[in-house]
């Protein structure tokens, strides 16, 4: 070995770290938005008018197969959204006189809406604190959709079990 060879300590010049994977690499750091849910699910907008009765509504949610409705003027503009809930409760209360009844007199009016660009996790904690299970999406334009609680658990189970794969991806090479 030469003289002038001196083995690599910890004081060694030129300490340069390279990885060909990391997990900033390997993992998104976009932020989950409304409107990557919406790309999926598609905008369609299923609405009722509340001159309209709870038995029109029931049709609607059934032929459907959604729970809950926007409910609308007659311009599109958001009056309210009446959600199964909203009808089981009115049924418990007026059994057998519940169907004829008016949407306006079930609905519900102070409805929370999102925007598209809205970050999921943010419209997950309003609607788990407000203890409902569906948000309009509403952009300048006016409602351009709906999303659930299941939708948006199902989007980030979806981006949970991608991240598990990268990050398996990273450590197995």
């Amino acid at each position: 070995m030469p003289s002038s060879y001196q083995a690599p300590n910890r004081k060694s010049e030129g300490k340069t770290k390279t990885m060909s994977q990391s997990t900033d690499t390997n993992t998104s750091s976009d932020v989950a938005t409304v409107q990557k849910v919406l790309d999926q699910k598609g905008g369609n907008v299923f609405s009722i008018r509340p001159q309209d009765t709870l038995g029109d509504a029931v049709k609607v949610l059934k032929e459907r197969g959604i729970g809950a409705l926007l409910v609308t003027d007659a311009n599109g503009a958001l009056q309210g959204i009446l959600s199964e809930r909203d009808i089981v409760r009115k049924l418990a209360e007026t059994p057998g006189q519940t169907l004829p009844q008016q949407v306006s007199d079930v609905m519900t009016s102070k409805v929370q809406t999102c925007t598209p660009d809205e970050p999921m996790v943010s419209v997950l904690r309003r609607m788990t604190e407000g203890r409902f299970r569906h948000m309009p999406i509403a952009d300048d334009s006016g409602l351009i959709g709906m999303v659930t609680i299941g939708d948006l658990v199902n989007y980030r189970l979806t981006e949970l079990e991608h991240e598990a794969l990268q990050l398996k991806q990273l450590i197995v090479g």
